[in-house]
């Protein structure tokens, strides 16, 4: 199973088990916030509403991350990523407008997120942020 395959199935299990900065144009409803990531996806949230979070594995610590969210509906979340060993690697908020998208990313070097498993966890401002990550690891 390649690595953005299982990273995606890994992505829907934890959304399943787990209950910045710039605008652009709003997505209609039932549009993805974010795209789909491509082969150098670890994760992609499609879609969620409210307080959330992924857990994945197959982080690689030779190549940068770049985790990116995406949000809209008024409000905010709050974004924090660990590595294994609950190291937190990167946190940062996205203001979510009513009517276009914010996004917020952050990128880390290679080294900072270890090999292995690591989550990612949204809160939200209010239970109707709308909001879509991606974590990838560009070769």
């Amino acid at each position: 199973m390649s690595r953005a395959r299982k990273s995606l199935v890994m992505t829907v299990l934890a959304a399943c088990a787990l209950t910045g900065a710039g605008t652009g144009p709003a997505a209609a409803a039932g549009d993805p916030l974010l795209p789909h990531p491509g082969p150098d996806g670890l994760v992609w949230v499609e879609e969620w509403t409210g307080d959330g979070g992924v857990a994945s594995g197959g982080a690689s610590n030779g190549l940068p991350t770049v985790l990116t969210v995406a949000c809209e509906g008024g409000g905010s979340v709050r974004v924090t990523m660990w590595s294994q060993e609950d190291a937190e690697v990167a946190a940062f908020s996205v203001d979510c407008p009513a009517g276009s998208v914010g996004v917020g990313s952050a990128t880390m070097a290679a080294g900072v997120v270890r090999p292995g498993s690591f989550t990612v966890g949204v809160d939200a401002s209010a239970d109707a942020v709308r909001w879509s990550l991606t974590v990838t690891q560009p070769e």
